[in-house]
């Protein structure tokens, strides 16, 4: 197996953790609605069981979320450990869904009057709590769903020149998927220095952590800088 395969079959797709199905319109928004909660400055963890609270409360559609209303949501964020963004979110979410029923009727909508990719990225940042980062990793799961190419984020282009993959050779729904493993990499590794942890053999990093591990001293420092 080579070191790509490695990845995404370590690494899925995070709409795969959280059990949607992109190749539905429903499915797609719920993406959505994970993408605004991972864009926080949250853990994964904490975004991953705050879109299973949403589930649990039968929370699915643009329409549920604004009839839910403010404590409602409020209270499904806490639940799910949203806490420190409880309130902002709450609030984002009802301006969001409410621009989007106004001005487009639905997220496919939005997709099917976008001229490129984009303008597609453009729309989305119109709405007030979504910025660059949250854009990003909605779009990045859409590649291969949607016709879109979004740009790669600086972090996977950084770990991919670290493992010698060059992400110029991939398209579509791979690229969305090496991509997204080379940003869980990063996140549950390389950025904490655990190195010796990794479950990806191929990795260099993984190689000398291993080696600095077994002679008692941690040296190698993982390349930083914003996702």
């Amino acid at each position: 197996m080579d070191i790509i395969e490695s990845l995404i079959s370590a690494f899925p797709l995070y709409s795969e953790d959280l059990k949607i199905n992109l190749s539905q319109p429903s499915g797609r928004f719920l993406w959505f609605l994970a993408s605004i909660l991972f864009g926080a400055r949250i853990s994964e963890k904490i975004a991953c069981k705050t879109y299973r609270a949403f589930q649990e409360a039968g929370i699915d559609a643009p329409e549920k979320i604004l009839s839910a209303g403010w404590d409602e949501l409020v209270r499904i964020l806490d639940a799910g450990g949203y806490v420190r963004y409880d309130f902002s979110t709450a609030t984002k979410l009802i301006n969001i869904m409410r621009a989007l029923r106004e001005r487009y009727g639905s997220l496919e909508e939005l997709y099917k009057k976008s001229s490129d990719t984009k303008d597609l990225e453009n729309r989305l940042k119109e709405f007030k709590g979504i910025g660059p980062v949250t854009a990003q990793i909605f779009l990045r799961e859409m590649r291969g769903v949607w016709d879109i190419n979004p740009d790669v984020s600086n972090k996977a282009l950084e770990n991919a020149e670290w493992l010698g993959i060059d992400l110029l050779e991939l398209s579509g729904e791979k690229l969305s998927r090496v991509e997204t493993a080379l940003i869980k990499l990063y996140i549950r590794y390389c950025k904490k220095k655990r190195c010796f942890e990794c479950t990806l053999s191929e990795c260099q990093g993984h190689q000398i952590g291993f080696e600095v591990k077994n002679a008692g001293r941690l040296q190698f420092q993982p390349k930083t800088g914003s996702i």
